[in-house]
Formats: C-alpha cells, sequence, structure tokens
C-alpha cells in the first residue's frame, strides 16, 4: 500500500509521514522531494524551476515508487504536494493504473495556521544564520508565495481525502489517515516534551540550503 500525502507546504506532511513510520511496523517513507532536489543539483542554479514541471522526475518518482511497492514488504509513505492535476495524474494516477493500491490523503488547514506552521520553522532559519547562506528562508518564502494557489488547488475534489488540521496534533492525524486506511499503529505512549524534540529533529533532518 502507498499512503501519498498532500498538502500545502508547512502543512505537516513530512512530519505526519514519519510518524506513521514510527508506528507502523515494516512502512517506510519515500520522499520524492529527494528526486526534485537532485535533479535541481544537476543544474546550473539559474535554470532552476519547479523540479515537478521535469518529466525526468515524474517518471523517475513513479518508477521508484513502483519498485518500492513491489519488493519492499510494508507500507510506503511518500509526502509531496502536488497541486497540478496533470502532474497527479502521471504520478499518482499512474502508480493506480500499475495496479498498486494508493490511498491519497490531502492536509488542509486555515491560511493563517499554515502561515504560522512556516514561522515556526525556526531550525531552518538558525542554520541558515549559522551558515552565513540564507536558502532555508528563500525556501520558506517561496511556500508563502505559492500558498493561496496551494490551497485553492487542493481543496478541489479531485484531491481527497481531505483532512483539515487546523485543531489537531500530528499523532492524531497520523492515526486518522490509519483509520481510513484500514492500518493498525502502535499506542502513541510519547509525552509532550518526547513529541516535540523528536520533531524537531525530523525538521532538522529536512532542512536544505540548495
Amino acid at each position: 500500500m502507498l499512503l501519498w500525502i498532500n498538502g500545502p507546504f508547512g502543512g505537516g506532511k513530512t512530519q505526519t509521514a514519519h510518524e506513521i513510520r514510527r508506528r507502523l511496523p515494516g512502512s517506510v517513507v519515500c520522499d520524492p522531494e529527494h528526486a526534485g532536489f537532485g535533479l535541481h543539483r544537476m543544474m546550473p542554479p539559474q535554470l532552476r524551476g519547479d523540479f515537478q514541471d521535469l518529466a525526468s522526475w515524474r517518471q523517475g518518482v513513479v518508477e521508484v515508487l513502483d519498485l518500492a511497492l513491489t519488493r519492499h514488504d510494508g507500507a510506503v509513505i511518500a509526502p509531496m504536494t502536488v497541486t497540478d492535476p496533470g502532474h497527479f495524474a502521471e504520478t499518482v494516477g499512474r502508480l493506480r493504473e500499475l495496479g498498486h493500491d494508493v490511498r491519497h490523503f490531502t492536509l488542509l488547514a486555515e491560511r493563517e495556521t499554515v502561515l504560522r506552521r512556516l514561522r515556526e520553522r525556526g531550525p531552518g532559519h538558525l542554520l541558515g544564520t549559522v551558515a552565513g547562506r540564507r536558502a532555508g528562508t528563500r525556501r520558506e518564502s517561496w511556500a508563502v508565495e505559492k500558498l493561496d494557489h496551494c490551497l485553492e488547488r487542493l481543496a478541489e475534489p479531485e484531491f481527497a481525502e481531505h483532512l483539515w488540521t487546523d485543531h489537531t496534533t500530528v499523532p492524531k492525524t497520523a492515526d486518522r489517515i490509519a483509520v481510513l486506511a484500514g492500518l493498525t499503529l502502535r499506542p502513541n505512549n510519547e509525552g509532550r516534551l518526547r513529541t516535540r524534540l523528536r520533531q524537531a529533529g525530523v525538521g532538522l533532518r529536512h532542512v536544505r540550503f540548495d
């Protein structure tokens, strides 16, 4: 089974994916964004646009996820924002055509909620300052620029199942996805402090400067 977790940038996709992986034995996170940033690194900076517009990204994501789903004995979790219907058809749709059990979920929240979450990505700003580089800040600015478009597009019926996350936690969102997908997660026995520290660690591991 593939759990594709969609949503606006800063909407909690990555944290939710890693929460599910932590509590679902045998599951793995396969992040399509890694392929996109790898393609960016192959290109001169001035040519780096939206990597989803590259056919190589869409085809590569399908190929890798198809391989993982075919050969890995466990759920595969892909946290990735996709708002273009054509790109959605060439990734999520294509994987379904290949016969895979794909469960797609879109995490939504009010605009102010997402903006607050983006501001709380403190580690990215901190590391960018320490390193003397501002790529983390640029990336979050880009996320803000795309926010209204993301929220408008992702609210469309074709991007269901929609899960609103304004008044819930990451563990509870993971629980909701598991129930809808017919999966059973291990109980969440973490305290609040440990959860915050672990989520901060996930955030730090996903800070990028390019």
